[in-house]
């Protein structure tokens, strides 16, 4: 799972390394990101692969009446989403979502009253995109349309299995040279797609 993410690069270093702008008027500023707080981060999309822009984590379907279902839509396990109806509309709207490192909470017994707090890096602090899926929903009161997005989480990988020991999942991190591909609506195999990750102990 992840709920908790960070990017620490300014706009100009993530421009750079994912060759796009930031969208004209965008309110980017690094900083950690609470998923239970539905804040707006930088996502690419299959739609405008040259534009950074804000999309609010939580993936609200076009169905939706409300966004109370945004609660239970900031992950998606990639094993499943064809099957729920949360995200089988949008399998085909994939997105980048921008970061540089990611938290998560290692259990020190057996029902979790304990924890250990983990950073995780790549290696150097490099800059990284997990895969996402995203939607446009249009708020039935206000007529707002409201850009939204979920990570999909797959497998944890050795490393993770030890950190994260109470779910053994991850979120997708793809390789740069994946990242393309992943926008192009190709089928990744997730078993291929590995975290090299540098877990930092807080």
């Amino acid at each position: 799972m992840c709920f908790f993410s960070q990017i620490s690069k300014d706009a100009v270093e993530l421009q750079h390394r994912f060759n796009a702008k930031f969208e004209e008027g965008s309110s980017f500023k690094p900083m950690a990101y609470n998923a239970f707080q539905f804040p707006k981060t930088p996502v690419i999309t299959d739609k405008n692969r040259e534009l950074i822009q804000m999309f609010q984590w939580g993936l609200i379907p076009h169905w939706a009446k409300n966004d109370e279902i945004k609660k239970h839509t900031l992950n998606a396990r990639m094993e499943t989403i064809h099957e729920k109806p949360s995200f089988k509309y949008a399998m085909h709207n994939r997105c980048l979502i921008l970061s540089d490192g990611f938290f998560e909470w290692q259990w020190l017994d057996p029902k979790g009253k304990h924890k250990q707090k983990y950073t995780i890096t790549l290696p150097e602090n490099q800059l990284f995109a997990f895969a996402g899926l995203y939607n446009n929903w249009v708020d039935p009161v206000t007529g707002e349309i409201i850009n939204t997005y979920t990570i999909l989480t797959t497998e944890a990988n050795e490393l993770m299995s030890i950190i994260h020991n109470s779910k053994k999942r991850m979120p997708l991190i793809l390789h740069p040279e994946d990242e393309s591909l992943w926008l192009s609506g190709e089928k990744l195999n997730q078993k291929e797609i590995q975290l090299v990750a540098t877990p930092i102990s807080l």
